[in-house]
């Protein structure tokens, strides 16, 4: 698995992650809904969960990168702008 910063959009993107501070967090996993710069909403089977990102690394369903959400502490259209 290539480590990586992610430059793309990832509202609609399925997550899963793979590493956190808090360890309750290993193994979540569904859909990016919004994004600020500090953290990643997720829908989890109808419930938002929020995320900081400096907390957590993760993987994006059907890519084989892992990004650590510190790495994206930016706005969302600063990061895509690059």
């Amino acid at each position: 698995m290539v480590k990586a910063t992610y430059p793309h959009e990832l509202i609609g993107e399925e997550i899963v992650v793979v590493d956190a501070t808090n360890p309750s967090l290993n193994g979540v996993k569904g859909k990016v809904v919004d994004e600020t710069k500090h953290t990643i909403m997720v829908d989890v089977q109808g419930t938002i969960k929020t995320l900081m990102k400096n907390a957590i690394s993760f993987t994006i369903k059907g890519k084989d990168l892992r990004i650590e959400g510190k790495d994206l502490i930016k706005r969302p259209e600063e990061r895509v702008k690059g």
